[in-house]
């Protein structure tokens, strides 16, 4: 059953949805940032989100929409992690049964975090196996309501509450940097973004290794590419989502890319000078404002952190790897 593309409509109704259950998270400024880039960067964390990042807005959302029958029945879905957090948190919070495909290879933190929250964890190999069908099939064989992690109306209207909280916080900005990987906090940023801030540039940022949208936005139609080997685990998507590149095409201006290395240096640079512990996919958008440059001088910059989901040994490997 094909959905209708979501609107800024849809933003506010799960802002009201979220109001109270899921945390307005700070936005922050770093002087050394600012200096350097001749730029006020306004930097909003989501790291600081419940469950560690900005997937609660849209997992909670969906569910919160669920019908008695649909609860009752119970949720599947599939995630590297963040959004299997969001939708185990938020079904435990609704009182929803809830199962999640989680890969072999998912971060321990967030599979030990999915498992607290009470959802049960099927493992399955992201290289090998198709979770969406996994979980698609799950559904269908016992009467279950599949969550995606991205490509769902009411997931992207909830992510895009992140956007929409920033811009009410700062005002207009003239450029939005969004952590891009099936599109769902960038399709949902978009939406806020034209509304509040229409003469703002949104650039979505994914890693090089894993550039499908950039291809996908580029060619004009949807790409698939074979599942990226990158540090950033909440961008490994093969193809951006249906609904979630409608949006793009109409509302995004360009689509950048960074290395992993560039995504350790943002991560070092967010421990060292602004306290923060931020998981590589998070650190995108950070990275590609600071590849910018002297292109923002003058200018108000949004850079949306999506997540800080990553264990203390991880994250140690990756600033000895990337000295």
């Amino acid at each position: 059953m094909p959905h209708a593309v979501p609107t800024f409509d849809d933003v506010l109704a799960a802002a009201a949805r979220l109001e109270g259950v899921a945390h307005k998270t700070p936005v922050m400024q770093s002087s050394f940032l600012n200096e350097q880039l001749k730029a006020t960067i306004y930097v909003k964390c989501e790291n600081f989100q419940r469950m560690g990042a900005f997937k609660f807005r849209g997992g909670f959302n969906a569910l919160a929409k669920l019908n008695d029958a649909q609860r009752r029945a119970g949720v599947v879905a599939y995630s590297s992690g963040n959004h299997a957090q969001a939708v185990a948190l938020a079904a435990r919070i609704i009182q929803i049964p809830a199962t999640i495909f989680m890969p072999h290879d998912a971060s321990p933190a967030k599979l030990a975090a999915t498992q607290g929250y009470g959802a049960k964890v099927i493992g399955y190999d992201r290289y090998s196996e198709d979770a969406s069908a996994l979980a698609t099939a799950l559904a269908q064989a016992n009467g279950l309501t599949f969550i995606p992690p991205f490509d769902h109306p009411d997931v992207l209207s909830g992510q895009g509450t992140a956007a929409l909280e920033l811009f009410k916080e700062v005002g207009e900005l003239d450029v939005l940097f969004v952590c891009l990987g099936g599109g769902g906090l960038l399709s949902g940023s978009a939406l806020a973004a034209k509304a509040l801030s229409p003469h703002c540039q949104i650039v979505g940022v994914e890693p090089e290794a894993g550039n499908d949208v950039q291809q996908s936005f580029r060619k004009g139609e949807r790409v698939k590419i074979a599942t990226p080997v990158t540090i950033a685990d909440g961008a490994q998507t093969p193809m951006v989502g249906a609904i979630t590149f409608e949006i793009i095409k109409a509302l995004v201006d360009d689509i950048h890319t960074v290395t992993d290395a560039q995504l350790v240096q943002s991560m070092r640079f967010y421990a060292e000078r602004m306290k923060m512990i931020v998981e590589p996919t998070g650190c995108l958008s950070l990275a590609a404002a600071i590849q910018a440059g002297t292109s923002l001088k003058g200018k108000k910059a949004g850079v949306v952190i999506s997540g800080g989901n990553i264990d203390m040994a991880r994250f140690s490997q990756l600033m000895t790897a990337y000295p």
